[in-house]
């Protein structure tokens, strides 16, 4: 009779096998003691490629980078007791950006919990309200059915992960001593090598909601609005296309996909955040119907002329059935994919007469649009020299990944629109200032053409600095703006509080050279912006990490943006 500890082995072994067959490649290991058959069995599996990282926390986000790469679900393995825990912010935000992972949490027997046993917790609410499913899996044991039903398992949560709406889903899996298998050969079950990854269906639009759109849309003023996670570059052709036949604007967020590589531009907003600060052009540009895709946009300014235009017919579109709409506007939603509803709708609304809206609704906005970049050009902003140096040294099909508060308010600002494409992404589901280094090296671990680079504060940094012990071992770029502490506190109203600079701004005084140092990562820092564009074109050059410091005075920058916004008055 085999040993518990070959049976562990065994029990974890056909559990990859099914994750395997659902297409898993990628697991990402913290170590430790009690997840010895998980690791072994992950160890030891020729179609598994398994990634060391100690830090719970680094290692959860790295996932996160991995799997929002290419979409495909990746796996993390934890030991008992609070090591899992660590995971919680990245599984927050895999919930809220529908990225796929496989939580794969060891655990002690039942006969040890509640009875104060060493690190033994309860895992089985770890993550409540942030899965997809939750599987509480029996002691490993040898029978057929068991051994069927585990399999079946793996192949199930890694349908579960990608559809109906992908996401986290967590496995709980108790082992019981001893973990170390003596003769861990005997009965081993055969590899699995194939990918049986359950297709995702294609969500058709339904004809009779496309004909009673087309015809409350066509030949009425309207705005279309491409937020973050709009989708993949494939779809903004369909969009735009549907755009021209409207003769409606496309005011396209940083993260939506549209802004670089899309080949038609010309209906294209991108400096709506500082010409919307004029209420008077949003009263005077009140729609008659609004398209909004994707999550919430970036711009705060977009979001209060959406409640401005309150009295517009408002349709939500989302591939995945979701309600985002936290100011309560939508009055339809529609649940298809992108490009065929913008295909189907495009043309039900040709057949219209008229079917475009009048040309001088789109030219208010274009006029605008070229306004704004003209007086960008004027403005000498620290952060739009940045921005717009650093999109045009990318090489196509580079990846940019943009840290939360003023480095993604900043893209959104100044980046324009270009013909290269380039991958913008940003950890939005929960907008959280943590784990963006180790998002950043996850993504650098999957990367197969271009570049990878962060854009990230210095508190961003700092929240993630274990991180950068995985970006060491991989060919990425990690330029971050140090504006001494909380930058985007500046633009809110706490900076006119006497407690601003302790309990708001708190620069963390840290020395990035010392910090590049002690990870070994190639370091420079630009004191000017005026040298920025030579510091960059060396650090591209060079093979590696590297950090690059840019220093930025925050209160220079304020009151410049604050000069270029008035200025479009």
């Amino acid at each position: 009779m085999a040993g518990q500890a070959a049976i562990n082995l065994r029990w974890a072994q056909t559990l990859l096998n099914g994750l395997v067959a659902g297409g898993l490649r990628q697991v990402v290991i913290s170590p430790g003691s009690r997840s010895t058959p998980l690791v072994l069995a992950c160890e030891r599996h020729p179609a598994i490629t398994t990634r060391i990282q100690i830090d719970e926390h680094c290692a959860a986000f790295f996932a996160l980078g991995l799997a929002r790469m290419d979409r495909r679900p990746v796996a993390l393995i934890a030991t008992s007791g609070s090591a899992a825990a660590h995971w919680l912010p990245a599984v927050i935000e895999a919930n809220h950006s529908a990225i796929p992972l496989i939580l794969l949490s060891a655990d002690r027997p039942p006969e040890l919990q509640g009875w104060g046993a060493n690190q033994t917790i309860d895992q089985s609410r770890l993550f409540d309200g942030q899965l997809r499913h939750y599987y509480s899996l029996p002691v490993a044991a040898e029978t057929p059915t068991s051994l069927r039903y585990l399999q079946q398992l793996g192949r199930r949560s890694m349908a579960e992960s990608r559809w109906p709406r992908p996401g986290p889903v967590h496995l709980n899996i108790p082992f019981a001593e001893p973990l170390t298998p003596e003769m861990d050969d005997e009965g081993r079950p055969g590899f699995n090598h194939d990918d049986g990854r359950q297709p995702v269906p294609a969500i058709l639009p339904d004809p009779h909601q496309l004909q009673s759109l087309a015809e409350k849309l066509a030949g009425k003023t309207g705005v279309i609005i491409a937020g973050p996670e709009t989708g993949e570059v494939t779809h903004a052709d369909a969009l735009l296309q549907l755009a021209e036949v409207l003769g409606a604007p496309v005011l396209a967020d940083p993260l939506s996909g549209l802004r670089f590589g899309a080949s038609r531009q010309e209906r294209l907003i991108t400096h709506y955040d500082s010409f919307l600060r004029q209420p008077d052009f949003a009263a005077r540009h009140s729609p008659e119907w609004i398209l909004r895709l994707g999550a919430m946009p970036v711009s705060k300014s977009l979001g209060a002329a959406l409640e401005s235009w309150a009295g517009s017919f408002q349709i939500l579109l989302d591939p995945l059935g979701r309600w985002r709409d936290p100011l309560h506007l939508s009055h339809e939603l529609v649940i298809a994919g992108v490009t065929a509803f913008c295909e189907q709708l495009g043309s039900r609304v040709s057949a219209s007469a008229p079917a475009s809206a009048p040309a001088d609704w789109l030219d208010g906005f274009l006029q605008q649009e070229q306004r704004a970049q003209r007086g960008l050009a004027k403005a000498d902003i620290a952060e739009a020299q940045l921005v717009e140096q650093l999109l045009a040294a990318l090489p196509a099909n580079s990846t940019l990944f943009c840290s939360n508060s003023m480095p993604i308010r900043n893209l959104d600002s100044f980046s324009g629109c270009g013909k290269t494409p380039l991958h913008i992404m940003a950890n939005r589901g929960a907008s959280g200032i943590d784990g963006n280094v180790s998002t950043l090296a996850g993504l650098a671990a999957n990367n197969q053409q271009g570049r990878v680079v962060g854009l990230l504060g210095d508190l961003a940094c700092y929240h993630d600095m274990n991180g950068l012990l995985a970006a060491r071992e991989l060919d990425v770029l990690i330029i971050v703006i140090n504006n001494h502490g909380g930058g985007i506190f500046q633009h809110l109203p706490q900076a006119g509080l006497p407690e601003f600079e302790r309990a708001w701004r708190t620069d963390p005084g840290l020395d990035f050279s010392r910090v590049a140092g002690l990870y070994d990562l190639n370091y420079d820092k630009v004191a000017h912006i005026k040298d920025f564009a030579a510091g960059l074109d060396m650090m591209l050059g060079r093979s590696g990490a590297g950090l690059l410091e840019v220093e930025v005075d925050a209160v220079d920058s304020v009151k410049r943006h604050r000069a270029y916004w008035q200025s479009l008055i």
